[in-house]
């Protein structure tokens, strides 16, 4: 059970430039303005906003990639930024290109969005020497998790099936060492 006045929050946080409006993925943009008619499990007729994609690829530089040997830095760097601040972490998995936590925050979204942006900032300055500039993508996605169901699941998500190649911790590791390749069958 969450502390009076939080919610437990699957929150997922990407690295610049990898998911542009346009993409054959599909997207949203900001309050759905421009959106295709297709998403990542359901992708959109090929070739639908072809020429914003490659606008938009044009305009910005290459997409951030978290090397595998710097993700448990920027990890343990974002867990140690939220357990300093008194914010309850259960599981992080950093990937190439993204990041899952699953983290007791505030109910009020503006507070999430602040705290989360700070654990971006933190992360990133750890970096500097290998990632230079902003890693991460401004917002990100920020699920609540109401039920105890749903919570046991983002956990095992987060911790299982981010690929092998993820970094992942989890409050039951004992240390911030944290490990890559964590697979189902590794379960206790």
């Amino acid at each position: 059970m969450p502390r009076s006045g939080r919610l437990w929050r699957h929150v997922i946080i990407n690295t610049r430039c990898t998911w542009l409006h346009g993409d054959p993925r599909g997207f949203r943009s900001r309050e759905h303005r421009i959106h295709s008619s297709g998403d990542y499990r359901n992708p959109p007729p090929k070739g639908e906003h072809a020429g914003l994609h490659q606008f938009q690829r044009d305009q910005t530089r290459d997409e951030v990639r978290i090397g595998r040997s710097d993700r448990a830095i920027i990890g343990r760097e974002i867990v140690r930024y939220l357990q300093t601040e008194g914010f309850r972490t259960l599981a992080i998995a950093v990937t190439k290109v993204h990041t899952h936590l699953l983290v007791e925050l505030p109910g009020a979204l503006g507070e999430v969005k602040t705290i989360i942006g700070s654990a971006k900032k933190r992360s990133s300055r750890a970096m500097k020497q290998t990632l230079h500039g902003s890693i991460w993508a401004a917002g990100g996605k920020y699920k609540r998790v109401l039920e105890s169901s749903h919570l046991e699941n983002a956990f095992k998500y987060i911790l299982y099936d981010q690929g092998g190649d993820a970094w992942t911790w989890s409050y039951r590791d004992g240390t911030l060492e944290g490990q890559s390749g964590r697979r189902r069958s590794d379960v206790r």
